[in-house]
């Protein structure tokens, strides 16, 4: 799941070597961090949130097939 989000944000950005992701597990969520430059942050959102929207539905979908955490994508 991090080298999807990772995979997907660096095609976008204009610095991708400042991509990390960061995986957290609280209870019967996990939370994916991602951080990227300062300027390449609207890239990742998108224009009404959309790429960032596209995001979390894939992660929904990859993390339904295989247990029933919930996932949270924080865009820093």
């Amino acid at each position: 799941m991090e080298e999807l989000i990772e995979y997907i944000a660096k095609s976008l950005v204009d610095d991708p070597t400042a991509v990390k992701v960061r995986r957290r597990a609280t209870g019967n969520s996990l939370i994916l961090e991602l951080h990227v430059a300062q300027h390449d942050t609207g890239r990742i959102i998108g224009k009404s949130g959309r790429v960032a929207n596209a995001m979390r539905t894939l992660l929904q979908v990859q993390e339904t097939a295989h247990s029933n955490k919930r996932i949270i994508l924080k865009i820093l």
